[in-house]
């Protein structure tokens, strides 16, 4: 075991990166030596036990839990570790499976004290609290930890933060996009946060790792600075790669790193909230004055950013007011943790609430308060009538979605968490992402990861079922709230709030999540759509609108957006169906939003929930797991069905701002320009643009938008110069489309088609050639996403059709022209929907693989 680890332990330290934690055999090797270390070893050894061992309900942590207890009890020996240091070491592992042996140790006289102290510090109890309360009434030690909880001396140990940061810039002016930060051809690493840290920033700001680390050596503490900091779905390992080279090592906590600072001008709202969980100090300020290696101090207390010379260069605001509870505690999920488990304790004692902690600045509502849609959403998941923006509160996680490149870090916040049963109704795990091309990683978690959710009560899909979103969409119950490891979990019945994999962990170990209530962006449609605008072109006419109306600004120094770190709520499409919903929640997304929400009405919802109905128990069929959750979800969807009624609006809500949209005064599709998706524009402004690839695919298409290319390409001849890739979005959409023989048209015109999943859309696996011009059905157009140097147009299918035919992209007439001919006379066949409910041949089209 010694000479592997050693060999291992060179070969990164070679790359600049700590060896990775032990594994469960080697932490069982590792127990072995020390009952007998060799010699000159005994540090060595020391060291990898305590630090090299990942806490929580992390296999190896559970190998080296049950050593110390064994070691307590006197099975085993180590001239290394006293009963009282293991008593303090398994103090250091967080919660889980210490917590047992802590526990026994505080009923032996010889190791009380220092299992008291240890439990006091340990705030992952869960129900191991009502037995340590139920001994503290005959055992001293016992009540202690009890009274240790309720004066939070978890908390009140840490250091505060600090008055004064003295920092050293590293700025990087414009927009730096979570892509820039954990690039997706990279995915496949961002389990091993070291590794993959690597990779930050090589586009975007090369040889920034190597300035960074110069500047630490010189004993400066690097403060990140960009205009715009934090767009884009990969928050989590963003973060994590940023903090490694940023912020400070956590003891007992192997290749994980927090305390490190971002400073922005705008920091996207699930980036900012995934670098305060992780124990970061986000900072939004006016960074025009900060320069690349600018020595500056952080007065946290005063809100100033001051240089060497006393000059106070930018000011700001630490918001939310609890952040620097978050900051000491070492994130918001710690604190959230600790503070919950300390108000029990209070209760428990009969104690006052204690006033320790910072308590959130909540407005009042008033006696005849009016509340959004999306407030009276979240309300009712607090057990209110309405929640106001600005309230701090735990909402209820009805459904919790996590995907294929963050699941193995979801599973280790989870492991982190001592999860080892889910409170969230429904957890469901992905593979979307990784599917089509796994790499050996991919393989491992292909097999590994369906076992560890489904132990928990989760719903695992299998690798080729689709998209995450399209499999989400219909699992849920109306008007409940969720979230998801992907900035697309953007339901269209209810509202989710996306997060980075620490917070899904969160919302699925605990059943809730923290949310500091945004306000909300009204977008109300009228008029009617021409026949020749797609539900795409309604998605881009938001900014476009917006754009016009001066309340969104596509250039990045002192950017102007309106729906930034918001919730952007829809109506006045009272017919449209739960899937073309999707399409405009989903691109909530792209306008940094906090979330989206649409007014549908009930008898598209009924028709939409009938059909989950019979998916879900065809699942169960098939023998997915977990059929306990699946069966208690379809038992929710009936009980919803039961009585119908969906939650509306009031009259005189309030909103940020109200956009109007006239539906009518859309006369041609519009598109989203290279590479930004708010710099959108007419298609008459873009003609003849060269196209040289178009990708059809992605979250934003359903099985209308392939149906429609095909009507397009119908008797078309391939065009040599472009290449078509097409990706149904989950395996239903793909056996119906080849049942309607459609498979053979996209052959005709040479198509390349995907499994279903993300293809192209994440650009980690399948890319275009480098520089080519592309038109995209999916969600971004980020610099270098799907493809290096590739330029990316967003817009619909069929206006997608059309440019690959030409090979350019058309004119408004050129376009009308091959609509009205190919796709208007059919538009009643093309564009309905997989009913699964009412197919005849629905066993056959569900079991139908081609993987």
């Amino acid at each position: 075991m010694m000479d592997g680890y050693l060999k291992h332990e060179a070969e990164r330290n070679a790359q600049g990166i700590p060896a990775l934690p032990l594994d469960p055999e080697q932490a069982e090797g590792v127990c072995q030596m020390l009952q007998s270390p060799p010699a000159a070893k005994e540090e060595f050894l020391l060291n990898l036990f305590k630090n090299r061992i990942s806490p929580g309900v992390d296999p190896a942590a559970k190998v080296k839990a049950d050593f110390l207890g064994k070691l307590l009890k006197g099975e085993v020996k180590s001239p290394l570790i006293t009963k009282k240091q293991a008593v303090e070491i398994l103090g250091t592992m967080i919660g889980g499976y210490n917590v047992r042996y802590l526990i026994d140790a505080l009923s032996d006289p010889g190791l009380a004290d220092e299992a008291v102290k240890a439990l006091s510090y340990t705030t992952l109890v869960y129900d191991a609290f009502d037995e340590v309360l139920a001994l503290s009434k005959t055992s001293d030690a016992a009540k202690k930890v009890v009274e240790s909880w309720a004066a939070a001396d978890w908390f009140t140990s840490k250091a505060e933060i600090p008055g004064e940061i003295q920092v050293k810039i590293f700025k990087v002016d414009g927009e730096t996009n979570t892509d820039d930060l954990s690039p997706a051809g990279d995915a496949w690493s961002r389990p091993d946060i070291p590794q993959h840290a690597l990779s930050l920033g090589k586009t975007r700001f090369p040889g920034g790792i190597e300035t960074i680390a110069e500047w630490r050596k010189q004993g400066h503490k690097i403060a990140f600075v960009g205009d715009v900091v934090g767009t884009g779905s990969s928050r989590k390992s963003a973060t994590n790669s940023l903090l490694w080279h940023i912020g400070d090592d956590i003891p007992a906590v192997p290749n994980k790193r927090r305390a490190g600072i971002v400073i922005a001008g705008v920091i996207a709202p699930i980036f900012f909230n995934t670098v305060q969980d992780s124990g970061g100090l986000p900072v939004i300020a006016d960074v025009t004055p900060l320069n690349m290696g600018d020595v500056v101090t952080i007065n946290t207390k005063k809100g100033k950013i001051i240089n060497e010379f006393g000059d106070v260069l930018a000011t700001f605001k630490i918001t939310p007011n609890t952040l620097a509870d978050d900051f000491r505690a070492g994130g918001r999920i710690p604190m959230i943790i600790g503070r919950s488990l300390t108000a029990k304790a209070c209760e428990a004692l009969n104690m006052d609430e204690t006033d320790l902690f910072i308590k959130p600045e909540n407005p009042i509502p008033a006696k005849d308060q009016q509340y959004s849609l999306a407030q009276k959403i979240v309300g009712q998941a607090c057990g209110l009538p309405g929640v106001l923006p600005g309230t701090a509160c735990e909402p209820k996680m009805t459904t919790v979605l996590s995907q294929d490149t963050t699941g193995p870090m979801t599973a280790d916040e989870l492991k982190e968490l001592a999860c080892l049963k889910f409170q969230a109704p429904l957890f469901m795990q992905s593979f979307c992402h990784t599917a089509a091309y796994p790499k050996p990683a991919d393989v491992k978690m292909h097999k590994t990861l369906p076992q560890f959710i489904t132990e928990r009560k989760g719903i695992a899909l299998r690798p080729g079922d689709g998209v995450c979103h399209s499999w989400i969409n219909r699992i849920l119950v109306p008007d409940t709230l969720g979230t998801g490891g992907d900035s697309h979990t953007r339901f269209p019945m209810g509202v989710s709030f996306p997060a980075g994999s620490g917070l899904v962990a969160f919302a699925g170990a605990l059943g809730f999540m923290p949310l500091d209530m945004p306000e909300s962006v009204l977008v109300r449609f009228s008029g009617k759509l021409k026949t020749r605008i797609t539900l795409r072109d309604v998605v881009n006419a938001i900014p476009y609108t917006a754009i016009q109306k001066g309340l969104l600004t596509v250039p990045k120094k002192n950017k102007k957006n309106i729906f930034n770190g918001r919730i952007l709520e829809m109506e006045g499409l009272p017919d449209i169906t739960v899937e073309q919903a999707f399409e405009l929640t989903d691109a909530a997304a792209e306008r940094s939003a906090a979330a989206g929400c649409i007014k549908l009405n009930e008898k598209s919802v009924i028709t939409f929930l009938k059909s989950n109905i019979a998916l879900l128990e065809k699942l169960i069929e098939e023998g997915y797991q977990d059929a306990e959750t699946l069966q208690k979800r379809i038992h929710a969807i009936e009980a919803w069905l039961k009585n119908p009624k969906l939650l509306s609006a009031d009259k005189n809500a309030p909103y940020a701002a109200v956009i109007e949209v006239d539906l009518s005064e859309i006369k041609e599709p519009i598109l989203a320009c290279p590479n930004d998706p708010d710099d959108v524009k007419l298609l008459s402004e873009v003609q003849g643009t060269p196209i040289q690839d178009v990708f059809i695919g992605s979250c934003m298409t359903n099985i209308g938008h392939f149906r429609a290319a095909a009507k397009i390409w119908d008797k078309e001849k391939p065009n040599p110069d472009v290449r078509i890739y097409i990706c149904p979005p989950t395996r239903m959409d793909q056996a119906k489309l080849k049942d309607e023989a459609l498979f053979s048209v996209f052959n005709q015109v040479n198509a390349r088609i995907e499994v279903p999943g993300c293809s192209l859309c994440m650009g980690n696996q399948l890319r275009v050639p480098e520089g080519v011009t592309v038109f995209s059905t999916s969600t971004r157009n980020f610099d270098n996403r799907m493809g290096t140097g590739a330029q990316v147009y967003l817009g619909s299918a069929e206006l997608g059709a059309v440019a690959a035919v030409k090979g350019k992209l058309p004119t408004p007439d050129e376009y009308v022209d091959v609509y009205s001919k190919k796709v208007a006379p059919h538009e009643s066949e093309v564009y309905e929907y997989l009913q699964f409910d009412q197919m005849e041949d629905f066993d056959r089209i569900y079991k139908w693989r081609d993987l």
